[in-house]
C-alpha cells in the first residue's frame, strides 16, 4: 500500500545508523513549521485551481503526519495506526446521524457533540482549544464564534461597524508606538468581527485582495520607466489596471 511505503520511506530517512543527516535531528517543534507551511501549500494550490500541484502539495502535507507519527513512535508516545484510529473513531462519534442511530443532525450535531468533548476537558473556557498557531485573522474569528455561542455577540453588523469607527479613532490619537501596535490590533480584531457578520471568511477576504493587488501591481511595474514615474503617474496607471480587470471580470 502506498501508506505503508511511506511509512517505511520515513522509517528509512529517521535510521539512526543509515539514515538522512538531516532527517534524524528533526524534533516535533523543529518539523511543526514546514507542517504549517505544507498546509498552505494545499491551499494556494486550491486556490489556484491547479490539481496537479494539490496532488504534489497532499502528498507532502501526508509526509508530514508520516515524519510526526514516526518521531512519535520511536519516542514510544503513539503510532501512525493510532492517529488513523483516532480520527476515524472522532469522525463516527461526530457523525452519529451517519455511523450511529441519530436520524438528524448534521453540522448542529457536530457542534454540540465537540462542545461535549470540550466540556471534559480541564480547561472549561468557551475558548478552550482554540490553536495559537492559526493565522491571526483566522484565531480571531474562531475566538469570536465561540465566544458569540454563549451570548457574547454583538446583535447584528451595527455593532462592529461601529467600533472600527471608535477603534480608528483611537488609533489616530495615539502617539506612543507600543500604544499603536495595541490600537492597530484593535482595529483588525474589529474588522474580523464584520466580517464574520456578514459571513465573510476574513483570511479568504484578505487572501482575494493580495491577489488582486499582486495582479495589478505585476500589470503596472512592466509600464517602461515605471521606477523614475511620480506617485501620481503610478496612481494612474494602478486606477487604469484595476478597470480594465474590472472590465474583463465583468
Amino acid at each position: 500500500m502506498p501508506l505503508e511505503r511511506l511509512r517505511a520511506v520515513m522509517r528509512r530517512l529517521r535510521d539512526p545508523a543509515s539514515g538522512c543527516e538531516w532527517d534524524t535531528v528533526q524534533t516535533f517543534d523543529t518539523i511543526a513549521p514546514y507542517t504549517i507551511e505544507e498546509a498552505y501549500e494545499v491551499a494556494d494550490a486550491i486556490a489556484r485551481k491547479d490539481m496537479d500541484a494539490l496532488a504534489d502539495e497532499l502528498g507532502d502535507l501526508q509526509l508530514q503526519v508520516v515524519f510526526h507519527a514516526q518521531m512519535a513512535e520511536e519516542a514510544g508516545l503513539f503510532t501512525l495506526e493510532d492517529v488513523l484510529d483516532r480520527i476515524c473513531s472522532k469522525m463516527e462519534r461526530r457523525h452519529p446521524h451517519i455511523f450511529g442511530d441519530a436520524g438528524h443532525g448534521g453540522h448542529h450535531l457536530w457542534e454540540m457533540i465537540k462542545a461535549e468533548e470540550r466540556s471534559a476537558s480541564p480547561d472549561k473556557s468557551a475558548l478552550a482549544g482554540v490553536a495559537l498557531a492559526l493565522p491571526a485573522l483566522e484565531r480571531a474569528a474562531k475566538l469570536q464564534r465561540r465566544a458569540a455561542r454563549v451570548g457574547f455577540d454583538w446583535p447584528d453588523a451595527s455593532g462592529p461597524r461601529s467600533k472600527i469607527d471608535e477603534e480608528l479613532a483611537e488609533l489616530e490619537a495615539e502617539t506612543d508606538h507600543d500604544r499603536k501596535l495595541d490600537e492597530l490590533g484593535d482595529l483588525l480584531f474589529a474588522v474580523v468581527n464584520l466580517a464574520r457578520h456578514l459571513n465573510v471568511e476574513p483570511e479568504a477576504a484578505l487572501r482575494e485582495a493580495n491577489r488582486k493587488f499582486e495582479r495589478r501591481f505585476r500589470s503596472i511595474e512592466q509600464e517602461p520607466g515605471f521606477g523614475d514615474m511620480s506617485l501620481e503617474d503610478k496612481e494612474a496607471l494602478w486606477v487604469r489596471a484595476k478597470k480594465a480587470q474590472a472590465d474583463s471580470s465583468a
